[in-house]
Order: C-alpha cells, then structure tokens, then sequence
C-alpha cells in the first residue's frame, strides 16, 4: 500500500484566509483571521465562522450577534497573518495594520475597506463544539469593490489576487482550470 495512515485531523486544504471584523462602536472593533469559515446554505444565503472561546473576538460576536467576513487578497496577506497571531486585548488592530473601518449597511460591525469583498452577517445560533464554537449565522449582505466586478456584473474572483491557508502557510490562488459543468459541456 502506498499510503500513510495518520490520526484525525484538519485535512480539507487549502482553506479560505480571511479577516472577521467585529464590534459596535469604535472602541471596541476589532479583526480576528478565521480559516476555519464557509457555506452552509445558498438559500438562505448562510455562512459560519469557528472561533475558539479563549479569543478575543469570541465574545465580542457572542454579545453583539454579528459579524462581517472579509477577504483578503496578496496585499492583505501580512495584515491577516498578523490579526491571527496577536490579540485584540493588546493592540488595535485596525490601527497597528492601517486598515480602514467603514460602516456596513446591515451591520454595526466595522466592514475593512482594503477587503475586495465584505460579507456581513447575523448570528442565528452558537454551536459548541470543542476546541472551537461555530458561529452560524444568516448573510445579510455583501458589498463589493467595483473594480473587481467584470463586464458581465459578476465578481471577477481572480483578479482581486486571492489567498488561502493550509497547514500554517499562506497561499496565493492560481489560474482558473474550468467552470462549474465543464466536464459535461458538449463540444
């Protein structure tokens, strides 16, 4: 046999890297990097984050019961390791990293400005799960930066240079290598 078996783990990599802002006022906004986030359901529009309890940021969307996802992007690469290793209880991270807190049209959470794509979000229910309590929530909105919408008025997802996490690095995403139905499509 030519595989290793090794012990339960994480192993669905590459993840998304993204930023999580939260707060509802400026004194207390902060930025936490989640890899542990996706879908849950298109219709409703869901999503999830996993924070662990111990963070900083978990409390915050506990009480508050919001959120918003930004992605991030090569130019955010150091800004989102850096809000995943050092903690809101210490320093400001909006500030320390140069980022911009914008309003959000659904959310008193703080979008970040330089994210090419802010996704806001509602708590619906808090799941513990161990090491970590999944946040389920409903997406209420996204907003968009226009320079990655396409001719078409769709979000040009390779263009904003995205980036994804696995097993403690960053990465930058390649070249697209089909579309949803390619392996079908007639010829």
């Amino acid at each position: 046999m030519s595989k290793s078996l090794w012990k339960p783990g994480t192993m669905v990599y590459p993840v998304p890297a993204v930023m999580v802002s939260c707060g509802d006022q400026p004194e207390n906004y902060n930025i936490i990097t989640i890899a542990w986030t996706g879908t849950i359901c298109s219709d409703p529009a869901m999503t999830y984050i996993s924070v662990r309890p111990e963070r900083y940021s978990h409390d915050i969307i506990k009480r508050t019961g919001e959120f918003v996802i930004n992605l991030t992007n090569k130019k955010l690469a150091f800004a989102t390791d850096y809000c995943g290793v050092k903690s809101g209880r210490d320093i400001k991270k909006f500030q320390k990293m140069k980022l911009t807190p914008i309003p959000g049209a659904h959310v008193k959470a703080p979008l970040i400005k330089e994210s090419p794509l802010n996704i806001e979000c509602q708590v619906v229910e808090i799941k513990q799960l161990g090491s970590h309590d999944m946040f389920l929530a409903k997406v209420l909105g996204i907003q968009v930066e226009k320079e990655f919408i396409n001719k078409k008025g769709a979000f040009d997802l390779q263009k904003t240079e995205p980036i994804c996490y696995s097993h403690g690095h960053y990465y930058l995403l390649g070249r697209e290598l089909g579309h949803f139905g390619f392996s079908v499509k007639k010829r």
